[in-house]
């Protein structure tokens, strides 16, 4: 006779759960997009508690400004999806360049005040200390991120990327009167 699980039936359904003499409803399992974006959530703090473990390198985008720099805190993979944090640093009067992300992307400004601009030129957001940004992926979200401040803008960014694409795409500038 073959072993077969009590939770098992024939057609391979699973069988209500008995807690204490009464039936409750079987396990739901969430679609897998909305796991995956739970996943992230969960790992968002995670991440952001992780210690530094790499070396710097400047930041991906066209150009960045002198002195602009970013150090991967954690990288991991999910399926097919990269999940990296990294420590992004724009010294006063400088920029990231004009680029788009080919998945999300979360940050959190740690120091420092970002001002944020789409292609249109315009400004699209002015992040202080402890708000949070978030920045759509594709070629239709070309943005720069500057430091119009006195102070370095530092950034904990969180990309979550399909498996192995760059962390940026550069862009040429969509001529805006500045860099």
């Amino acid at each position: 006779m073959r072993c077969v699980s009590p939770r098992r039936v024939a057609s391979r359904r699973v069988a209500p759960r008995r807690v204490a003499s009464r039936r409750v409803a079987p396990r739901r399992v969430a679609p897998r997009h909305l796991a995956s974006r739970r996943l992230a959530l969960r790992c968002i703090p995670l991440l952001l508690a992780a210690l530094p473990l790499s070396a710097p390198a400047t930041a991906h985008a066209t150009p960045p400004g002198p002195g602009v720099t970013g150090r991967v805190l954690h990288h991991t993979t999910v399926g097919d999806t990269d999940y990296i944090l990294r420590r992004v640093t724009v010294p006063p009067g400088q920029a990231t360049g004009w680029h788009h992300h080919d998945g999300p992307l979360h940050a959190v400004v740690r120091e420092g005040t970002l001002s944020h601009y789409a292609a249109a030129c315009a400004s699209d957001g002015v992040y202080g200390t402890g708000e949070t940004v978030y920045e759509p992926p594709g070629p239709g979200n070309v943005h720069i991120g500057r430091n119009l401040g006195t102070d370095p803008l530092v950034l904990d960014v969180l990309y979550v990327l399909p498996h192995g694409a760059p962390l940026s795409r550069d862009e040429p500038n969509p001529g805006c009167p500045f860099e």
